[in-house]
């Protein structure tokens, strides 16, 4: 094998890839069975139909306490002619549970018992055969079927099977894979401390990802150790996992057409390439592949791409292994709250997040990125836009496969607007005190927030939108393009914003004057955002054009995104909030202190969630976790401003 270059085969779209996959791994009844207890045996696939030896219960027993009787001697009893028992003769004391005395069929509850004295009872009414008594069998009767094959065991099965007497069940043993991160920049966790990290080095987590996903689909795994781009022993790796007990394996990484990306080529030497390329994305390079009829897969090294890849191939192909159905996502009828353009010819997994606002719940796009592993961590769904479809249309009714259960996404507070970081803190206070809430942010600028609330997709706003005629905050905005709309503006914080440098200010800028230099490059926050604003408007005060500043139209959606494009080297200076520069020990120079203010529609105002939102930002806990960040006053937090 050379270093040359891969092309991708010609392509399969995602259903010719699966028939492709499940046509030539007909892999049901390839696993072996094992004996395990049955309380060992919770989540997994029954090999052989379980029959009960023994009948629950395997007496007959009282459902009541009272007393036991034969019921013909209790017949002609009523409540003008009383009937006497004698205890121990006629009529016997029992318990719940407790084995039925000879020659009595019936209980009579002790609230319907007279007793007249420690020997004699009287009752007002007759028994009748079989009355509040449980029979043999009257659960599990012995031979009769419990569970059939393929059975998945859950919890409430354990109860079933110990009753029906049976303590050991014949369970398919778990399919086995071998997960094989490649690459020469990859180092472990374990072996490394983050002060050794070089540029170029990446921590390698897919192996660690892709195996418990493994487990979550029921079968085991076992990580091989990094192997860098070495195709040799890349290939002995595999054909050591093919000649052993491995049903599968997964190599991660080298999968796509870099000229270091041996995957297709080691599946050509050992067996055949079956797909190269799939029209998805994330995960367009992952590769199929059968070596001596045992599937092995490519996998991609971005971590989305890996997982989206896994849940379309490997899972399904466990789940078939297990003769199991594919695990299928609840899905329910979302809303984009804006447009989202999409590549025709290629099917895209497009992670969301979710909230009910009103009657509709509303999806708000995440970066699409294949290596940014929290745009699935942060996701509540994913839509799939289909390979005919260019885009979705706001407000659009799609559906979503939901990632959390649905009474998380019912319970999400949405806000969009600015970034501020003390957003995270407010997010973490509202999951501290209430488990079942969730804060649900999008980045898109004051002005993008405003406009979110004149369409109806959120809950609140977050802005800090200056008003360069009189100084102030966010009224003469809400007044002018949220006209009718009833709305509580509700201060969170005054923040310090101003230049964000390298430490030691290594090019000696002393405030937005020095943006125009040549040998100072920048980056920007997006437009409609007030941190943009407040530049536009100091820039036009300096008599500054925008068009000779390097890098004014590099664009960033947060104030943590423009300090790290600081903190990185790629550019010289950002606009942002102190408590960013702080979080990465960046030098700060202050420009201003602004107002960060909430806007809440009257419509949501007085719910349940809003107020309890409000509550925790009143609070000295959320106000001192603030004042930590630096940068921050509290001195208005909480306070509603009058529009």
């Amino acid at each position: 094998m050379n270093k040359s270059r891969n092309i991708y085969l010609k392509m399969k779209t995602l259903k010719e890839a699966r028939e492709i996959l499940f046509e030539q791994f007909p892999l049901s009844g390839v696993l072996s069975s094992e004996m395990i207890s049955v309380p060992d045996a919770v989540g997994r696939v029954l090999a052989e139909p379980v029959t009960a030896g023994l009948s629950s219960p395997n007496y007959y027993s009282s459902a009541m306490d009272g007393i036991a009787v034969k019921a013909t001697n209790t017949f002609g009893a009523g409540e003008t002619k009383p009937k006497e028992l004698v205890i121990g003769k006629d009529a016997f004391y029992i318990n719940t549970g407790h084995v039925m005395p000879e020659d009595t069929d019936a209980v009579i509850m002790i609230e319907h018992v007279n007793v007249l004295d420690q020997s004699r009872v009287e009752i007002e009414a007759p028994a009748f055969p079989w009355q509040n008594v449980r029979k043999v069998g009257e659960d599990i009767v012995a031979t009769e079927l419990l569970f059939p094959q393929n059975h998945v065991i859950t919890p409430y099965c354990v109860g079933a099977l110990l009753s029906g007497g049976i303590f050991t069940v014949s369970v398919r043993t778990k399919p086995k894979v071998l997960v094989i991160p490649t690459g020469s920049e990859l180092v472990d966790w374990r072996e490394s401390a983050l002060e050794d990290l070089k540029p170029g080095q990446v921590i390698e987590t897919n192996s660690f990802v892709l195996g418990k996903l493994v487990e979550s689909c029921g079968g085991t795994f076992v990580r091989h150790e990094i192997i860098t781009d070495d195709p040799q022993k890349i290939k002995q790796a595999v054909e050591d996992a093919i000649k052993s007990d491995f049903n599968m394996v997964l190599m991660v990484g080298g999968s796509s057409a870099g000229s270091e990306d041996y995957t297709k080529d080691v599946i050509s030497d050992l067996g055949h390439v079956l797909v190269h390329g799939v029209t998805i994305m994330p995960g367009k390079p992952v590769v199929i592949g059968k070596i001596n009829d045992k599937p092995v897969f490519g996998i991609p090294g971005y971590p989305v791409s890996a997982i989206v890849a896994f849940e379309q191939f490997v899972g399904p192909l466990i789940s078939l292994m297990l003769e199991q159905p594919e695990k299928e996502r609840t899905r329910v009828q979302v809303e984009p709250i804006r447009k989202i353009a999409s590549k025709l010819g290629v099917e895209e997994f497009l992670r969301v997040k979710l909230g009910a606002v009103g009657n509709r719940i509303v999806a708000i796009p995440l970066p699409r990125g294949a290596g940014c592993i929290t745009t699935i961590t942060e996701a509540d769904g994913i839509i799939r836009v289909p390979n005919h479809v260019e885009g979705l249309k706001p407000h659009e009714p799609v559906l979503a496969e939901l990632l959390r259960p649905l009474s998380s996404v019912n319970n999400a507070i949405v806000v969009v607007g600015s970034h501020d970081n003390t957003l995270d803190i407010l997010a973490d206070q509202i999951r501290a005190g209430h488990s079942s809430l969730t804060l649900s942010s999008s980045h898109v600028g004051s002005m993008g927030g405003l406009m979110a609330i004149k369409k109806g997709v959120c809950h609140l706003a977050g802005s800090h939108l200056l008003d360069t005629v009189d100084g102030s905050y966010n009224i003469s905005y809400i007044k002018k393009y949220l006209p009718g709309i009833g709305v509580k503006l509700v201060n969170l914080v005054l923040r310090d914003q101003g230049l964000i440098i390298p430490p030691g200010n290594p090019k000696s800028i002393k405030g937005i004057e020095d943006l125009g230099r040549e040998d100072i490059t920048f980056i920007n926050r997006q437009a409609g955002s007030g941190t943009r604003i407040l530049l536009d408007y100091r820039l036009k005060q300096l008599d500054i054009d925008p068009g000779v500043i390097s890098g004014y139209e590099n664009e960033e959606f947060t104030h943590m995104s423009v300090a790290v494009a600081v903190l990185s080297g790629s550019v010289d200076v950002s606009l942002g909030i102190y408590a960013a520069a702080k979080a990465l020990n960046l030098d700060f120079i202050p420009v201003v202190t602004e107002q960060y203010d909430l806007v809440i529609p009257e419509e949501h105002f007085e719910t349940e969630n809003i107020q309890i939102l409000l509550e925790i930002i009143n609070s000295r806990t959320f106000k001192k976790r603030v004042e930590t960040l630096g940068g921050y006053s509290t001195e208005k937090t909480g306070m509603i401003i009058e529009i």
